[in-house]
C-alpha cells in the first residue's frame, strides 16, 4: 500500500513542518486541497497561484520525501461554478476551472483530480437527476482533452445522503463516467461514503475494480481508519484482491485528540492491518 494524506489535515501548520512529519511517519504521498495554496483568501481561484509558488510547494513536498498526488475538494470556496447548473455559461466556466485545476495539478507533480465538492454538483430546483447527470458529463467532457495532455485523471467521489442528493452511489459515478467516455474520467472511493451504501464496502470495492483510481480512508465518525467502527481487514483484502495500485489517502474531519495524533494512528492501525 502507498499511504498519503490529504493536506488539511494539519491545519494551518507550514507546509514544510507538517509534512516533513507525516513523512516521519510513514506517509509517502500528500494530496492538497487548493484552498490551502491561497490561505486567508475567502473565494480562491487557482488561477492565481503564481508559477513560482507552484515550483515552491512541489520543492516542498520533495523536500519532505512526499510525492504529490493530486489535488481534492476542487470547487470549495469557488465562486459562479457548478457542475449540474442548467445554465450554460457556467457549465463553460466550470469545464475551464476543471482545466485550470489539472494544469495545476500537473505543475506540481499530481495525477488526480478527485472530484467531490457536494455543494458545487446538488440538484439544483427544477433540474431533474437526469438532466443533472448529462449537464455533469458535459462539464467534464470539456475538461477531458487537458487533462488527456497533461496525464491528469479526474476520479468522481460518490458522497452520502448525509451531504447530498448527486452522486450517491458508486455505482452512479461509474454511470457517469461511462458517459464521459474518456479514460481520465475515472472513481474515487471514501470508505465513508461507501459506508452509507446497502452493500458492504469490499462488494463495492470488488465491482469497482475496472474504474477505481484513488482511495479515501476515513470512518463515518469523521476520523481516521481504525478510529470507529469500520473494520479494515475486509476493505484491504479486496483492494489486494483487484490488484489496486494507486494511493490510500487519509482524508478526516474532526481533529480530536490531535492532527498529528489522528496522523500517527492511521497509518499505524493500516499498516498494522
Amino acid at each position: 500500500m502507498k499511504y498519503a494524506f490529504c493536506n488539511e489535515l494539519f491545519g494551518d501548520e507550514p507546509f514544510e513542518r507538517a509534512w516533513g512529519a507525516a513523512r516521519q511517519l510513514g506517509y509517502t504521498g500528500v494530496e492538497i486541497a487548493p484552498f490551502t495554496l491561497l490561505p486567508g483568501t475567502e473565494m480562491v481561484d487557482v488561477n492565481d497561484v503564481s508559477a513560482a509558488h507552484r515550483r515552491e510547494v512541489r520543492q516542498t513536498a520533495a523536500d519532505a520525501g512526499l510525492e504529490v498526488v493530486g489535488l481534492h475538494w476542487l470547487l470549495a470556496k469557488t465562486a459562479g461554478l457548478y457542475l449540474t447548473s442548467p445554465e450554460p455559461a457556467v457549465r463553460r466556466a466550470t469545464g475551464e476551472y476543471l482545466r485550470a485545476l489539472a494544469a495545476l495539478c500537473a505543475d506540481l507533480g499530481g495525477r488526480v483530480l478527485v472530484l467531490g465538492s457536494p455543494q458545487q454538483r446538488n440538484l439544483l430546483p427544477g433540474v431533474s437527476y437526469a438532466e443533472a447527470e448529462a449537464y455533469a458529463s458535459e462539464v467534464l467532457r470539456d475538461a477531458m482533452p487537458a487533462c488527456e495532455d497533461l496525464g491528469v485523471t479526474i476520479a468522481l467521489e460518490p458522497l452520502g445522503p448525509a451531504e447530498g442528493d448527486f452522486l450517491l452511489t458508486a455505482a452512479a459515478a461509474i454511470r457517469l463516467a461511462k458517459l464521459v467516455d474518456s479514460p481520465r474520467c475515472r472513481l474515487h472511493l471514501d470508505v465513508k461514503a461507501m459506508a452509507s451504501e446497502k452493500s458492504p464496502i469490499e462488494t463495492i470495492i470488488r465491482n469497482s475494480r475496472d474504474w477505481l483510481v484513488h482511495f479515501h480512508a476515513n470512518d463515518p465518525n469523521l476520523l481516521g481508519p481504525g478510529m470507529g467502527q469500520v473494520e479494515y481487514g475486509p476493505i484491504f483484502a479486496a483492494l489486494k484482491q483487484i490488484d489496486y495500485q494507486g494511493w490510500v489517502s487519509v482524508e478526516v474531519f474532526k481533529y480530536e485528540p490531535s492532527r498529528l495524533e489522528i496522523a500517527r494512528r492511521s497509518i499505524e492501525y493500516m499498516r498494522r492491518v
